[in-house]
């Protein structure tokens, strides 16, 4: 069974002064806390045990807005990152929570849309082994890790944030690994930037032989809502899909309804919940459709 972690710490400085007394993933991306957003990927790749680690400040503004997650037929746990230390603190800040399990971690400002993308979400889910990235090619990646891969898809190399990038493939903020991350991570050494670096352990598992990286072609979106432009982006990106479609994204009751963790009865209850907006109308519109 694998465990989800969403990192939601950070102190969010690029969008200063909008997060100076709110963390990022607690503002909204259009109709929804950013935080939904990496929630949804962790039910569509079937993890119902999710720990949400954040700092000391925003803890339980997180606590009172997802709760234990009784109401969604998952369960949400709950952790300090006491300072931003490394994205693969993560893995130690929540070693008891992953327990002997393999575990998946996103990062809390990332954004993910595309088709058949839960399809590979549980296909990587439900047979993890080492490192399992993906890639996304982007414009600007010297703002990313980049991975180099040749001709053959073999991997050559993992680069945080190279000046004269290699390749213009970045490796998206969405990490399975196996039950072996805890003392990889244990053993990586701590970067001049006092961190424990993500594309250091990613880099452990290529010279081990022991990783694969599957990329999102076209089609798929994946955005980093970490400046105010991309964060603006994000938002009229899903205001689009939502007006032209008339679908939900990252509507974290329908996918557990869906999925069959809730009954019809409960998705009544959120939709009667949220009644004087089109979030609830939604829910009512979906329940009624089924029936």
């Amino acid at each position: 069974m694998n465990k989800g972690i969403v990192l939601a710490g950070g102190l969010g400085t690029r969008l200063y002064p909008a997060t100076k007394v709110i963390s990022k993933q607690l503002l909204p991306l259009y109709d929804k806390p950013m935080i939904y957003y990496p929630i949804s990927v962790l039910l569509l790749a079937n993890i119902r045990d999710i720990l949400i680690i954040s700092d000391p400040y925003n803890l339980k503004s997180f606590k009172n807005l997802l709760g234990d997650g009784n109401d969604l037929g998952i369960k949400f746990s709950y952790e300090v990152q006491q300072e931003p230390d490394g994205i693969a603190s993560a893995f130690l800040i929540g070693e008891s929570f992953i327990g002997n399990s393999n575990v998946c971690l996103i990062l809390g400002d990332n954004l993910f849309f595309g088709p058949g993308f839960s399809s590979i979400l549980q296909e990587v889910s439900s047979n993890v082994v080492g490192a399992n990235l993906f890639a996304y090619e982007v414009r600007d990646p010297e703002r990313f890790g980049v991975v180099d891969i040749g001709k053959s898809g073999e991997i050559n190399n993992i680069y945080e944030k190279p000046i004269k990038p290699k390749s213009n493939l970045a490796i998206t903020g969405l990490y399975f690994y196996d039950n072996s991350i805890i003392e990889v991570t244990k053993n990586t050494k701590i970067s001049k930037r006092g961190e424990r670096e993500i594309t250091s352990i990613n880099n452990f598992y290529l010279k081990t032989n022991n990783i694969k990286v599957k990329t999102l072609g076209r089609g798929f979106t994946w955005l980093d809502t970490g400046t105010h432009d991309s964060f603006l982006i994000a938002s009229q990106f899903i205001q689009m899909l939502i007006k032209q479609q008339g679908l939900q994204i990252a509507c974290l009751e329908e996918i557990a309804w869906r999925q069959g963790w809730i009954s019809d009865e409960k998705l009544e209850e959120h939709s009667s919940y949220y009644n004087n907006n089109d979030y609830g109308r939604y829910l009512k519109k979906i329940l009624v459709s089924q029936k």
